[in-house]
């Protein structure tokens, strides 16, 4: 039998979980690396997930703790389709992904992990990703670290887009 470890899940699992939100963030950039902030805009950002479906999994999030968008200004909707296309773009380049699910869930009914702050989802995928492992073992393979990742992946968002190089 082969065994499958994935220990950073475990410290999802058991860990404590934060009191206060984990998108509402520092305005200053001293701890984007740790973050696993890859780019900021004046109204929103873009971060890699913790616990990612995919490698290259990630969500833009608008400064502004609200959890609809209905609630974002125009310059904030706006920002953050800009923020979208250029991650997107980014993830096409670094990735060479098949496809990309890209959106978001609107409240904990819609699976919303966090539903009190609007975040966007962005997912590279590929042909066949969607492994044995997924179906039977309810387990995702992760091939890099994340912070392998966020190496590769941050410089590209210097100025792509929206974002400012920070």
């Amino acid at each position: 039998m082969d065994v499958l470890w994935a220990p950073w899940r475990m410290d999802y699992i058991l860990g404590p979980k934060p009191d206060s939100c984990v998108f509402c963030v520092p305005e200053h950039a001293g701890e984007d690396r740790e973050r696993l902030i890859l780019g900021r805009a004046a109204t929103c950002y873009a971060l890699m997930n913790k616990f990612p479906y995919n490698s290259g999994h990630i969500m833009i999030c608008p400064y502004r703790h609200v959890s609809c968008p209905t609630e974002l200004t125009a310059e904030e909707s706006s920002e953050c389709m800009a923020a979208l296309t250029a991650t997107v773009a980014i993830l096409k380049e670094a990735f060479r992904p098949h496809g990309i699910n890209a959106g978001l869930n609107l409240g904990e009914a819609a699976g919303a992990g966090i539903a009190a702050h609007l975040h966007f989802q962005i997912v590279p995928r590929w042909n066949g990703d969607n492994s044995f492992m997924a179906v039977f073992g309810q387990t995702h393979v992760i091939p890099e670290l994340l912070l392998d990742t966020y190496d590769r992946i941050r410089p590209r968002f210097a100025n792509a887009g929206p974002f400012r190089n920070i």
